[in-house]
């Protein structure tokens, strides 16, 4: 197999040589060269031609997030970005996942990260996928900031599909919430995440709940962004929150996210108990979990990432009742993996592009 040629981009000499050295132990990868700055990065992409970039984020001369603006728009590769925990390290992961960057990797001890040694299979196994990118898919993905009014205007015109006719229960009409919208996404997934919340209305007749593996630290910044962005409020899940309609709640980074009855409402619950699939949160765990939530109509959602996590708790999930799957297509997936694994396993109902997937959870609500 052909080595994965990487640039390895940081303003640290003891830094550049430590992830190039957690790189090149992994015979997948070959470290073709490093940068000190955004500047020369430009200029050893156009000499090297790597498959895949690490890059940080704080350098002098030029910083990671304008190379990395410049770099998409002039000589498009994946690119992962070394993030630090701080808020303000999180928002800039978010910007940078706007510009392009694939993923994003969080340094375990701030900006001098002595203990890189910690995420070394996280690390290869980010740098291996993004190599495999959709890039085509990152370089038109272009709903930075944006509204997308047209596609809301558009959702009055469609008709109810006779095939998603759904009976109301004696059980579902004892509880407040009657359908349920659930997400779940990995590497892609904040912008797929913003197209998606962005084309749905304010006042959804649905709360959602969204599991999008990220680290600690992430995710109340992931949930803050879009709720400044979208109609809908979001907000990250918290213990005891009760389920209301136009509201999207995501999964807190380290914790998984279930939800069972009490009384007439849903209510989220909040757990560390052993990750699944590599992943805490684990969108398995949220599906499984809705599974015993009776009485309810239930759009399942699997968009971009890595890895199969979703396709079991969806099965398990279907067995327990009404359940529409939605899937997001190879054409837009920055990585065709969660929907694929869905898609092949005949559990999707409706396979579309991350552009028609707000219309399609409408159409099905």
């Amino acid at each position: 197999m052909k080595a994965i040629k990487v640039l390895v981009v940081d303003d640290s000499a003891f830094m550049r040589k430590l992830i190039a050295d957690l790189l090149s132990a992994d015979e997948r990868i070959q470290v073709v060269g490093t940068a000190r700055n955004g500047e020369e990065a430009i200029r050893k992409i156009k000499e090297l031609t790597p498959d895949a970039v690490t890059m940080d984020v704080e350098m002098p001369v030029l910083n990671g997030l304008e190379a990395l603006k410049i770099i998409m728009k002039t000589m498009p590769v994946p690119v992962v970005m070394l993030s630090s925990t701080t808020k303000e390290g999180a928002e800039n992961t978010f910007t940078a996942m706007e510009y392009g960057a694939v993923d994003f990797i969080a340094k375990p001890s701030g900006p001098i990260s002595l203990d890189m040694h910690k995420i070394k299979t996280e690390l290869t196994d980010k740098v291996v996928q993004a190599s495999k990118a959709n890039i085509k898919g990152l370089v038109n993905f272009s709903v930075i900031g944006k509204k997308s009014a047209g596609f809301k205007q558009s959702y009055s015109k469609i008709e109810p599909h006779q095939s998603i006719h759904l009976v109301r229960s004696a059980v579902e009409t004892s509880l407040n919430v009657k359908q349920l919208i659930c997400i779940g996404t990995s590497t892609g997934g904040p912008r797929a995440l913003q197209k998606v919340l962005n084309d749905l209305p304010g006042d959804l007749n649905a709360p959602i709940l969204i599991v999008q593996h990220m680290p600690a630290g992430f995710t109340k910044s992931l949930a803050s962004r879009l709720n400044g962005l979208s109609a809908l409020s979001v907000k990250e899940a918290e213990e005891g929150d009760i389920l209301k309609n136009g509201t999207a709640y995501i999964a807190p980074g380290g914790f998984h996210l279930t939800a069972s009855r009490s009384g007439r409402d849903l209510v989220i619950h909040l757990d560390k108990s052993p990750p699944r699939n590599g992943h805490r949160p684990s969108v398995d765990v949220m599906f499984e979990s809705l599974g015993g939530v009776n009485g309810i109509r239930k759009i399942a959602v699997i968009m971009t990432g890595m890895g199969s996590d979703g396709k079991n708790g969806l099965m398990a999930l279907k067995k327990s009742g009404e359940v529409k799957a939605i899937a997001e297509s190879k054409e837009s997936s920055i990585v065709f993996g969660m929907p694929r694994a869905v898609i092949e396993s005949g559990l999707a109902d409706d396979v579309q592009h991350i552009e028609r997937i707000a219309e399609s959870i409408l159409k099905f609500v």
